[in-house]
């Protein structure tokens, strides 16, 4: 394995790397296609469009899901909408611009040749999708209509009422449909990938589960690919669904592949409230909501009045004051701490951990009408899980865990550490910094699959020429056998804690110690307090039932134990970035007015961390060059 990080980021200026490196790569006879196997994991919009657009050039694909259907990934809960630079509103965007505030956003932690590209072809995204299908907003005229997000100026995002990503999802799923039909790819549904397998330091293959008959199989490819999804599950609660995890890039990463910047999360501020101990999991709300929704709490410390019944002259929209040039469109990471700023200085709602959203002006300015026509199903979403009609009182939100810009180390042409192994999307770090701006997600993910990948790994296999090994080759029989191991394991111990109750306790210690505000004495807390819940965990763990058929308890068992030994690694890379940036927020590295403070002398790197063994990695620095956003302070002011 590499311990020396190469990005290969192509020669010349940044507006032309990618083209140029597009036409330096070799290309694969469209004849010659059709004899490589390559694994796709996970069928969101990464790997779907991935699957789809492999599929397209000839390419035999195997795409793996847990789900029924890769229609269920988890790409479909996004909400509200995707960025492009296609200047519609003749308001001054551009790729430029688009790369620009994407660099920024990200606080000046992201590689910059990999944000120009992702600039670059956002507008061919959207010409894909709309060809597809996809039933995006449009203005009276026809033309596609897009709106404001958080940190830009400038109305980019494009989108469907408040079902952005299942719109998406439904147009890769639709490509995809249409390969498997023609035989190109092989769907291999309710298949969870349990770990990689590495032959002479080359990815081969994986291993899966069948989670409905339990069996252990193996497949073997000249390449493969996660896009997976992110790790904010590690919280317990998340805007994530219940299923997804971290397993397949921990896996990877115990085999080989660099782990980076697990510490950079991003807690989203416009979420419901936890309201009760038996709460399994977060709801978003769409940071859409926040081109008309003001977010303001009372000035009045511990206000039990009810919303509407506080005067004008006693709100504080704090995001207003605080940052005039941006608003209630800040960025997440300073959106989500100035709400945890005034919910400990005792202003939330009724004293708790909430602050108001409300679009009580935005009605009375546009009519109820347009509002509807906006954000009807998210107002429909709020109703039914609160019982309140947020037409006629505020919404109340609070930031939770969301999305991971860390992940698996790749170089510029998607790969990671481990030849012939490529990430895409959130499972890989290499967009966002230490801050995802909002409608980015989407734009990542298609990109990588549509426009990305099927060149990058046509030229991996034209220059390498991977041999295709059995999968009964020994390794793969190796690795089987190490996984009915680990089953046999969870199923013995039999202990008198359940899954669920351990990994709550995982998740209050990630939040409380690595979640929006963190300092040395919690963060070393936080390591010790894990691997005493990790030691826990294999003495006293209870799974239920066997390991042939349906188990879900053996399932989540797996998942947990995965993320008992991320949470430290993400710890570790919190304690070891001695400054603040995005949404990093060490609480000794901070302005006079509280804003984050970076260190770009010390820091201007990515951290990406090797596994020696369980709790030991070696730290490895990949230094950021910023040759085209000049390094300066972060404002949105």
């Amino acid at each position: 394995m590499a311990t020396i990080l190469n990005a290969k980021i192509p020669e010349g200026n940044i507006s032309e790397k990618w083209t140029n490196h597009k036409f330096n790569m070799k290309l694969i006879n469209p004849a010659n296609k059709r004899k490589y196997q390559i694994i796709v994991v996970g069928t969101g919009l990464a790997g779907a469009s991935a699957a789809a657009s492999l599929g397209e050039l000839g390419y035999n694909v195997s795409a793996f899901t847990y789900h029924d259907s890769a229609r269920r990934a988890h790409s479909i809960a996004a909400q509200g909408g995707i960025n492009a630079a296609k200047n519609y509103q003749n308001d001054g965007d551009s790729v430029y611009r688009l790369f620009y505030d994407t660099v920024k956003g990200g606080d000046y932690r992201s590689r910059e040749a990999n944000v120009y590209r992702l600039a670059e072809v956002s507008g061919n995204i959207m010409d894909q999708c709309v060809a597809q299908g996809v039933p995006f907003a449009r203005e009276y005229g026809g033309l596609l209509d897009n709106r404001s997000f958080g940190g830009a100026q400038v109305s980019r995002t494009f989108y469907a009422k408040g079902q952005t990503g299942q719109q998406l999802l439904l147009g890769a799923y639709s490509a995809l449909s249409r390969q498997v039909g023609k035989e190109k790819v092989k769907l291999h549904t309710h298949k969870e990938m349990l770990e990689l397998v590495v032959v002479d330091g080359i990815a081969k293959g994986i291993i899966t589960r069948d989670l409905l008959t339990g069996e252990i199989e193996s497949h073997s490819a000249h390449a493969v690919i996660l896009a997976t999804g992110g790790y904010a599950n590690v919280y317990f609660l998340s805007t994530n669904a219940m299923n997804c995890n971290t397993t397949a890039i921990w896996r990877a990463h115990k085999k080989g592949a660099l782990f980076a910047n697990p510490c950079f999360t991003q807690i989203h501020p416009t979420c419901l409230p936890v309201h009760g101990e038996g709460q399994s999991k977060l709801t978003l709300m769409s940071e859409s909501l926040r081109n008309d929704g003001r977010v303001w709490v009372s000035k009045i410390k511990k206000d039990m009045r009810e919303p509407n019944d506080i005067p004008e002259e006693e709100r504080d929209y704090y995001l207003e004051r605080k940052y005039p040039s941006f608003g209630n469109l800040s960025p997440r990471d300073i959106s989500s701490r100035s709400a945890k700023e005034v919910v400990d200085d005792g202003r939330g709602v009724k004293g708790g951990e909430a602050v108001y959203l409300d679009f009580r002006d935005a009605i009375n300015r546009l009519g109820k009408n347009a509002i509807e026509e906006k954000y009807g199903n998210l107002f429909e979403i709020y109703e039914t899980i609160t019982g309140d009609n947020p037409y006629n009182m505020p919404m109340k939100i609070y930031p939770a865990p969301h999305y991971t810009m860390g992940g698996l180390w790749v170089d510029y042409n998607l790969m990671s550490t481990i030849p012939g192994l490529f990430v895409l999307g959130e499972a890989n770090f290499s967009d966002h910094g230490a801050n995802r701006l909002g409608a980015s997600a989407l734009m990542q993910g298609l990109a990588d699959g549509y426009f990305v990948i099927p060149y990058t790994i046509g030229n991996y296999l034209a220059s390498d020429k991977p041999e295709l090994i059995p999968a009964d080759h020994d390794q793969f029989k190796k690795d089987k056998s190490g996984i009915e191991d680990l089953t046999k394991k969870l199923i013995s111990i039999n202990g008198k804690h359940t899954v669920d109750e351990l990994h709550k306790k995982l998740g209050r210690i990630m939040w409380n110690k690595v979640g929006m505000a963190r300092n040395e004495k919690r963060l070393n807390e936080a390591i010790d307090e894990i691997r005493n819940l990790r030691e826990e965990f294999w003495k006293n763990v209870k799974v239920v039932g066997s390991a042939e058929g349906l188990n879900q308890t053996l399932e989540r068992a797996g998942r947990v134990a995965d993320y008992l030994e991320l949470g430290e690694l993400m710890a570790y890379d919190a304690l070891e970035r001695k400054e603040s940036c995005g949404g990093h927020f060490r609480e000794e590295y901070q302005t006079e007015d509280g804003e984050a403070l970076r260190d770009d002398q010390n820091y201007s790197y990515v951290s990406a961390w090797e596994f020696k063994e369980l709790g030991k990695w070696e730290h490895h620095k990949e230094p950021l060059e910023f040759e085209y956003v000049k390094l300066a302070t972060r404002s949105y002011k």
